[in-house]
C-alpha cells in the first residue's frame, strides 16, 4: 500500500478510484452525523472526506449515497461461523449483504472435532474472501479437563503455533474460567503467550464470585460475552472488562445488558454488540451484526453510539483501529451504505474498496471452497445403536429419585432439575406430566462405545426424538427423546448421512439437516440450508415442542462451561462444582 498514492488523492493531485458522493457520514470518531459528504478512496483506503468532485477521474467509479447514511463497515467481534451450520464462504455471503464486513471468529467447534488441521482449514478457507476474517485461536480443546472427550485435544505448542498465522488476532474465549482462577498451568500459560505476542485474549466468565473475577481478569482475560445480567455488566466494566453484549439466534442480551448504558449512563466505549451463535434463518430473515445494531437502537440506545459499538470499538479491542473501524483517511475502505438508522439495512457494501453489494445483492462472485474427503467423516461410533443402549437401569421397582437438567428458554444457562420418576422392570421411566424425557451423549470420535444417559426437562416433546452432532463443545453425538425405539433410529439415521441434526417419529425421518462438514456445518449453499432448517422447526414443532430455537438449546446442554448442570459423554455435569454427579440419586457416579 502506498501512502504517497494517498497524500496525492487528498492533495488533488490524483484521482480517485472510487468516490461516494453526497451521503450523511456516520462519524464513529465524534459520535456525530455529516451531512452532504464525499468519500474519495485510493488503492483500498479512504484518502479524503469532504467534497470530491475534483478527484473524479475518467476512470473513477462512483456511487450516489444521495438519501443514505455512510458507516463503517460492521465488525462481529466474537462469533462461532460453525453455529451458522454453514460453510465460511457461505456465511460470507450472507453476512456481507447484511452489512457485516469483519468478523473475529473462535473456530473452536471445528477444534474439538478435527483439531488444529479443522482450524487451518476455516482459517485459510476466510482468507480469500472480501469479508474480513480474523481469527481467534481456539483456547480450551476440549473446554474442560476430566469431563469430557472430544475429537481432539489442543496444547500448548499448538496454541503458540496458532498465533504466528498471519490474520490469528488473539486467543479464542478462554471458557476454563474455573483453570484460569485456580492457577491451571495450561490456561496459565497460554494466556501469557497471547500477551507476549501483542494479541488479545477473549474471555468467557458466566458466574462466580467477585474474587474469582478480579482473579479472572488479573490473569489478563479482559472481555466477556456470557454477561446476561446489567448488575453483573456494570461490575466487570468498572473493573476493565470489555463487554460484549450478545444477541444471537437463541441467547438474546441485549434488552436486559444494554440498560449499562440506557440506564446508568456508562461510558460505551468498552462495550461492543455480538452474536456468538446465528443460525441460517436467523441471518437470512433479521440479519447479522445489524440486527444486534437494530436491537440497541430499539432499547433506547442513540444509533450511532449503537454503530460505534459495531465498528471502532471493536477495532480498538482488538487493536486494529489504525486500519479498521472508522471512516478516516488512511483506513481500509470497509463501508456500508444504510437507508435509516432505525432497521439498520445496507443497500451497498464496500470492502477494500469495491463494491461487493448493490441493492442488496451480491454483484462479486466468490468461489466455492472444498474440504477434504476425511473432514467429512467425522461421525465414528463403536456399533450400531440399540433401543436397550438408551434405557437406564435401577436396582429397584417403584419410584425413585433422579438428577437433571431443566433448560431455560432464549438462554445458554440451565437449571439443576431433580424429580421423582417410576421404575418398571428395572427401567427407570420418563414422565411426560412433568415434561421430563431421556437425554443421551454418546461419545463419537473415537469410537468408544462410551454412552451417558440421563433426563431433561422443558422442552415439550410428547413424541420422537431428536438428535444432533453439534453438542457444543466436544461435539459428541446427542440424542432425546420419548422411546428408546425412535432414539436409536435418529442416531443411526444421523450417524450415517455423516452428522448434523434430525428429528424422527414412530420410526420416520421428519426432518434432517445434513452436516458433513466435520458434522457441524453444511456443504451446500444456504437457501438449500435454510430451507432444510425451516423443516428442521417445523418438526420440533409437530413433536410438541414450542420454545425458540429448540435445537440451539439443545446444542447447548453438553457444554459443561455454563451453569448450572450439563451431560458429557461421560456422565451428569454439575458445573457450579466441575464434577460429575448421579444421575439417579444414590447410585454410584
Amino acid at each position: 500500500m502506498s501512502r504517497e498514492l494517498l497524500r496525492r488523492v487528498a492533495l488533488g493531485e490524483a484521482d480517485a478510484d472510487l468516490v461516494i458522493q453526497n451521503g450523511t457520514l456516520v462519524n464513529v470518531m465524534t459520535r456525530e452525523l455529516q451531512p452532504n459528504v464525499d468519500i474519495a478512496i485510493k488503492a483500498k483506503r479512504i484518502a479524503s472526506i469532504g467534497k470530491a468532485d475534483h478527484l473524479i477521474g475518467p476512470e473513477t467509479k462512483v456511487v450516489d449515497a444521495t438519501g443514505k447514511y455512510v458507516s463503517p463497515g460492521f465488525m462481529d467481534g466474537h462469533m462461532h461461523v460453525e453455529s451458522t451450520m454453514l460453510s465460511v464462504t457461505e456465511f460470507a455471503k450472507a453476512a456481507l449483504k447484511k452489512g457485516t464486513t469483519a468478523i473475529f471468529m473462535d473456530p473452536h467447534e471445528i477444534a474439538n472435532v478435527l483439531g488444529t488441521e479443522g482450524v487451518k482449514l476455516m482459517h485459510e478457507e476466510g482468507r480469500n474472501l472480501p469479508l474480513k476474517v480474523f481469527t481467534t485461536f481456539p483456547s480450551c480443546v476440549p473446554a474442560t479437563n476430566d469431563l469430557e472427550d472430544a475429537g481432539a485435544n489442543l496444547n500448548e505448542k499448538d496454541i503458540e503455533e496458532g498465533l504466528k498465522w498471519d490474520g490469528v488476532i488473539g486467543l479464542g474465549e478462554v471458557m476454563n474460567f474455573h483453570g484460569v482462577v485456580y492457577n491451571d498451568p495450561k490456561m496459565i500459560n497460554e494466556i501469557e503467550e497471547t500477551i507476549a505476542a501483542g494479541k488479545t485474549v477473549t474471555g468467557h466468565f458466566p458466574d462466580g464470585t467477585g474474587g474469582m473475577l478480579q482473579a479472572y481478569i488479573a490473569s489478563g482475560v479482559d472481555s466477556c460475552h456470557e454477561t446476561v445480567a446489567k448488575e453483573q455488566a456494570l461490575e466487570k466494566a468498572r473493573l476493565g472488562m470489555h463487554i460484549m453484549i450478545r444477541e444471537g439466534s437463541a441467547w438474546q442480551d441485549v434488552k436486559e445488558v444494554i440498560k449499562i448504558i440506557t440506564e446508568d449512563r456508562i461510558d460505551s466505549t468498552n462495550v461492543s454488540l455480538v452474536t456468538d451463535d446465528i443460525y441460517p434463518e436467523t441471518l437470512v430473515e433479521k440479519g447479522q451484526l445489524n440486527h444486534v445494531v437494530r436491537r440497541a437502537v430499539e432499547e433506547g440506545v442513540d444509533p450511532v453510539e449503537a454503530i460505534q459499538m459495531a465498528t471502532i470499538n471493536v477495532a480498538r479491542y482488538f487493536q486494529i483501529d489504525k486500519h479498521y473501524g472508522s471512516i478516516s483517511p488512511g483506513k481500509i475502505a470497509d463501508i456500508i451504505l444504510l437507508d435509516d438508522l432505525t432497521n439498520v439495512e445496507s443497500s451497498t457494501v464496500i470492502t477494500n474498496g469495491e463494491v461487493i453489494v448493490s441493492n442488496r445483492e451480491l454483484v462479486k462472485e466468490i468461489p466455492r471452497y472444498e474440504y477434504p474427503a476425511h473432514a467429512k467423516d467425522t461421525v465414528k461410533l463403536q456399533r450400531l445403536l440399540q433401543p436397550e443402549d438408551f434405557m437406564i437401569h435401577a436396582g429397584q421397582q417403584g419410584n425413585i429419585e433422579v438428577n437433571g437438567i431443566r433448560i431455560i428458554e432464549n438462554s445458554a444457562r440451565t437449571e439443576k432439575m431433580t424429580a421423582i420418576l417410576p421404575v418398571e422392570d428395572g427401567v427407570v421411566k420418563i414422565d411426560l406430566d412433568q415434561d421430563i424425557i431421556q437425554l443421551a451423549c454418546i461419545e463419537r470420535h473415537k469410537g468408544t462405545g462410551q454412552i451417558s444417559l440421563g433426563f431433561t426437562q422443558g422442552f415439550g416433546l410428547k413424541s420422537g426424538a431428536v438428535a444432533s452432532t453439534v453438542a457444543h463443545d466436544s461435539h459428541n453425538l446427542l440424542v432425546m427423546g420419548i422411546n428408546q425405539e425412535d432414539m436409536a433410529f435418529a442416531a443411526k439415521r444421523l450417524t450415517e448421512s455423516g452428522g448434523g441434526m434430525i428429528v424422527v417419529e414412530d420410526g420416520k425421518v421428519l426432518a434432517h439437516v445434513p452436516m458433513p462438514i466435520a458434522g457441524l456445518m453444511s456443504d451446500q449453499p444456504i437457501e438449500t440450508v435454510v430451507e432444510q432448517v425451516r423443516e428442521l422447526k417445523k418438526a420440533w414443532q409437530r413433536l410438541g415442542c414450542t420454545i425458540n430455537a429448540p435445537f440451539m438449546t439443545f446444542s447447548l446442554i453438553a457444554l459443561p462451561v455454563i451453569p448450572e448442570i450439563r451431560i458429557s459423554n461421560r456422565g451428569l455435569v454439575d458445573v457450579t462444582k466441575f464434577e460429575l454427579i448421579d444421575v439417579v440419586k444414590g447410585s454410584e457416579t
